[in-house]
């Protein structure tokens, strides 16, 4: 019998303090007594032990078990027998412990275990009772003062009948994730146990309980645990208040709010631990009084604001955990007042600062967390005082400088992650021994791995990629380290050499990474290796095929994660039959598509050569999440049996290839497909409605292909579609107007663009672009979409090229409208979406005036308006767009002067051209009186100027510039020569002299 994963994870995931905790609950001392037990008490306990079987595996989750039962002999004195304990005057018996005791198997309702009606303590804990439901008759023991069912595997709903135990002091139904607790049942429980002291109620299901039922406790309440018991609503203020209170566990309830008393709280509370809830707020002085403290969890919750100072009154505390909250400004000089400090984390806020020298007064701390903050500044030496230290994890922040190297004499330290920060210089010398796991990766850290690094023969994980490493390593070397199970050195200037002797004996690892690493063949010693399970060789020098042996030696049996992109390789023939994940991207795979194995779950292929068509035994592979086969040499239809694949396929990328046909059209309710990229095929048709099934869609590229169309409104429904490019298709018409207020409400990137769109600009969709009005760009380091298996990308046009995006800034956002048939004005609202990083209008029938609204758009990098009709000035207040690199407004009909100041300094001619009424710097025409009308003077008169000039620059003015413009826009995009353009430049010229002089001459 096995126990589930899922029990194993949770169980691993709570407070160790809270598990020791249950532990010490679950445990009692056998007392013998001197008198017999009564013969039907001793029939009752056998026939409980003949209606089980025992296992070991049944008290996985107990240290130290053994079947007590075992022992039990008919016909001797049953208080004598392990577990039991009886009065000592009537022989009863009294207290039942049978907790890891190996027992498996169901509690039948009519078990002899409830005869024994003058049981006190029952404790069945770290048993397995086969996922039964919890027999009602639990109700028939009164006398019980003290129950523990916990890690029993106990299901259905709790047994109403608990409530009738109305002397129970203790009550453990704990880590039985199946069972149910419904809000009539707890009710009943609270109103009639009112001398319970202690109340375990972790994994249930209380979600229909509201918590402000709580209240209800018996304040003589010391011990309240309803860790990960999906409590949704507000947590009552009022119970941090009880007089008794010593452990309140509220961990893992995703849902569950509050806030702590800001005021009057003294309490003799031990344990507080509220990580994984949405309690919020600022941490209040007031907790400074909780002077019994010793573990205080606050994992993962809302709070914000900054550690208050009252925290060093804290002086029997021992763990410390504010990781993952909203915490900001600089870390307090108040921990060195905590002198019994052991476990300190404060991983993932927005620290800044550098680390308080009180700290270093903390001689006891063994676990020391601030990762994941904005801490700064180098490392001091300080830190080697403290002397305890196990475990140091420093990741994630932006220390500079050179590591202190007295880190490396640390005489207890075993774990040492200081990956991604700004660390530089060199390594110095390993002399503690005690170190297990290094990950210095995502620095500066240059020169050689110092030799003293093969000293730490315990060594388990060094990770060392991505910094400026140089040198030869010998990859023979590491065979001293005979537990090292995960070596990535990985993106450095390093030359590996890869030859191993006969005499030597590679460790055997668990995950190798040798990417970049200059290698120019898969290493022979990789055929020995029979734990490996993800192989990283990627940026390499390896040619020809992949070798027959990986796929028949023993790492075949191993081996789930192989990663070979940017190499050389021209053919695989077989895969090993257990991989998960294959990247071969970016290769020279010239061959028709390799079906990968059934146990596939990612399949990255690429930008290589492949030819000939998807065959339909890629649907074999019911497992796979991930198919990128993009930017190939492929053909023909998509398998119809793919679309059976969508329920399961998280992406599913066939962009540039020649793909023909219809899109693949039949996505279930089920689908869990989020990029979605057909990008450079030859699909036609219309674009299937069965997209909208896909709610977790968060791209969508169709681009350029010969879809069929109207604007696809029922998209509007998906809710965390943040991309969407439909360009150089055939659609067309308007697009019309959103349903509701959140219709494409996450949308970040638009691109309509080559389209045969007609109409007004979708005024009331933009309003509804909420993604595009406040993007958080908090985080100092960038973020890309998509996840830690697969980054998104997408082409667009950016800044008049067209480019591909290999990764997508979460903070990028871009509308791009342009070569359509829109017309009307250019809607104000547009302004209001301010995180916009691009804005292209262009090559549209666009009129009025460019609003001043835009100039909101404070991060606007690119702004394209050319080739519309639109008329009026450029707004001076659009001066002020620092971020603004490139503006094109030419070929419309605008006039005035052009804004001085700012960009507008930099924007060169063509940005400006074709608009004959604009005049200032970077135009060669300076500003002086505007044009009101044409010259009145016969055009006959005009000395040395050609009928042709005269007729060709008023006919572009007196239409309002339309015909002019028409004839600019035609030399410009028919790719005419420059001369010509240079022409029509000079005729506009001319005819700004002649007007001029005829305004002249009537006014004389």
């Amino acid at each position: 019998m096995t126990l589930p994963m899922f029990t194993y994870h949770i169980v691993l995931s709570l407070p160790l303090a809270l598990i020791l905790w249950h532990c010490q609950k679950a445990s009692a001392l056998s007392l013998v007594s001197s008198t017999n037990c009564p013969k039907d008490q001793s029939f009752a306990l056998l026939g409980l032990k003949n209606s089980f079987s025992f296992a070991k595996d049944a008290s996985l989750d107990c240290r130290g078990s053994y079947p007590k039962m075992v022992s039990w002999k008919n016909g001797t004195d049953c208080c004598s027998w392990e577990g039991i304990i009886c009065d000592p005057i009537s022989g009863q018996v009294i207290e039942v412990d049978l907790s890891c005791s190996w027992i498996q198997g169901p509690i039948p309702s009519n078990s002899s275990l409830f005869h024994l009606q003058s049981l006190q303590r029952l404790n069945l804990a770290f048993n397995y009772f086969n996922h039964t439901k919890m027999p009602s008759k639990f109700g028939w023991l009164t006398g019980l003062t003290h129950l523990n069912l916990s890690t029993t595997y106990l299901s259905g709903p709790v047994a109403s009948e608990i409530s009738y135990l109305s002397k129970l002091i203790s009550l453990d139904l704990s880590l039985n994730d199946e069972l149910i607790l419904e809000a009539p049942d707890f009710s009943r429980l609270v109103h009639n146990l009112t001398d319970l002291v202690e109340l375990y109620l972790d994994f249930i299901d209380m979600s229909t309980i509201a918590p402000s039922s709580l209240v209800n406790l018996s304040s003589s309440i010391q011990s309240l645990s309803l860790g990960l018991c999906q409590l949704r609503g507000n947590f009552p203020e009022k119970l941090f208040h009880l007089p008794n209170l010593q452990l309140l566990s509220l961990s893992v309830n995703s849902e569950l709010q509050g806030s702590l008393p800001r005021s009057n709280w003294s309490s003799p509370l031990m344990f507080l631990q509220l990580g994984g809830t949405k309690f919020s707020g600022e941490l209040p002085d007031s907790i400074g009084n909780l002077k019994s403290l010793m573990i205080l969890d606050f994992y993962g919750c809302n709070f914000r604001g900054s550690i208050p100072a009252s925290l060093g009154n804290l002086h029997q505390l021992t763990e410390l955990s504010l990781a993952e909250n909203n915490m900001t400004g600089v870390i307090p000089d108040v921990f060195g007042n905590i002198g019994n400090l052991f476990r300190l984390a404060f991983t993932n806020n927005s620290f800044t600062g550098q680390l308080p020298s009180s700290i270093f007064s903390l001689r006891k701390l063994s676990r020391f967390d601030p990762s994941q903050n904005k801490l700064e500044g180098g490392l001091p030496e300080e830190i080697c005082t403290l002397s305890n230290l196990t475990y140091l994890d420093l990741s994630y922040n932006s220390f500079s400088g050179k590591i202190p190297s007295c880190l490396f004499s640390l005489p207890t330290l075993s774990t040492l992650h200081l990956n991604n920060n700004k660390l530089a210089g060199e390594l110095g010398e390993f002399k503690s021994k005690s170190l297990t796991d290094i990950t210095m990766n995502d620095n500066m850290i240059q020169g050689r791995i110092p030799p003293s690094i093969f000293g730490l023969r315990s060594l388990t994980i060094l990770s060392l990629q991505s910094n400026n490493l140089s040198g030869t390593v010998e990859l023979e070397k590491f065979s001293v380290f005979t537990n090292l199970s995960i070596l990535d050195i990985s993106f450095n200037s390093l030359s590996v050499i890869t030859d191993v002797s006969g005499n030597s004996s590679l460790p055997m690892f668990y995950s190798l990474g040798l990417s970049a690493c200059n290698i120019s063949e898969l290493p022979d010693f990789l055929r020995t290796q029979n734990r490996l399970t993800v192989l990283s060789m990627s940026h390499n020098r390896i040619h020809g095929q992949i070798p027959e042996w990986l796929s028949t030696s023993v790492v075949k049996n191993s081996l789930k994660s192989l990663v070979l992109s940017h190499n050389f390789l021209t053919r695989v023939n077989r895969f090993p039959p257990t991989l998960e994940s294959v990247d071969l991207s970016s290769n020279m795979l010239q061959q028709p598509f390799p079906v990968p194995p059934q146990s596939m779950y990612i399949f990255l292929i690429s930008n290589n050569k492949l030819f000939g068509e998807l065959p339909p035994t890629i649907c074999n592979i019911t497992n796979l999440m991930i198919l990128d086969v993009s930017n190939n040499s492929l053909t023909g239809t998509i398998p119809e049996c793919l679309e059976i694949l969508s329920n399961q396929l998280s992406v599913l990328n066939l962009g540039r290839n020649s793909f023909h046909g219809k899109f693949p059209g039949r996505f279930g309710e089920e689908a869990i497909l989020r990029n979605f990229d057909m990008n450079g095929n030859q699909f036609e048709g219309p674009l299937p409605t069965s997209l909208v099934n896909c709610k977790m869609l968060e791209v969508l590229d169709i681009g350029n292909n010969f879809v069929n169309d109207t604007f696809p409104t029922w998209l509007e429904t998906l809710p965390k579609l943040e991309v969407l490019v439909l360009r150089s298709n055939r659609f067309h018409g308007p697009i019309g107007s959103p349903k509701t207020n959140a219709s494409f409400s996450s949308l970040r990137i638009i691109d309509l663009s080559h389209n045969d769109f007609s109409g007004i600009l979708p005024e009331t969709y933009f309003k509804n672009f909420q993604g595009m009005v406040t993007v958080d760009d908090s985080n100092s380091a960038p973020e890309y979409m998509g996840d830690v298996y697969y980054m998104d990308s997408v082409a667009l046009t950016m800044k008049g090229m067209e480019l591909q995006l290999e990764r997508i800034l979460t903070i990028f956002t871009t509308i791009d409208m342009s070569s359509n048939r829109f017309e009307g004005q250019i809607p104000e609202v547009v302004g209001e979406l301010r995180s916009l990083v691009m804005l292209n209008f262009s090559h549209n029938s666009l009129t009025g005036h460019i609003p001043s609204s835009l100039a909101n758009l404070a991060k606007l990098e690119s702004l394209d308006l050319s080739s519309n009709q639109l008329t009026g000035s450029i707004p001076q207040q659009l001066s002020g767009l620092n971020f603004l690199s490139k503006l094109n407004v030419s070929y419309n009909q605008l006039l005035g002067m052009i804004p001085k100041g700012g960009q507008f300094d930099t924007f060169p001619t063509n940005s400006f051209e074709g608009n004959l009424g604009l005049c200032g710097f970077p135009l060669p025409e300076e500003c002086g009186m505007t044009p009101q009308a044409p010259p009145s003077v016969p055009i006959e008169t005009e000395d040395s100027e050609s009928l042709f000039d005269w007729k060709f620059a008023l006919m572009g003015y007196g239409c309002g510039l339309v015909i002019g413009l028409s004839v600019g826009y035609i030399v410009f995009t028919t790719g005419k020569p420059w001369w010509l353009v240079r022409m029509v430049e000079k005729q506009q010229q001319k005819l700004s002299r002649k007007l001029d002089k005829g305004r002249r001459r009537k006014t004389n």
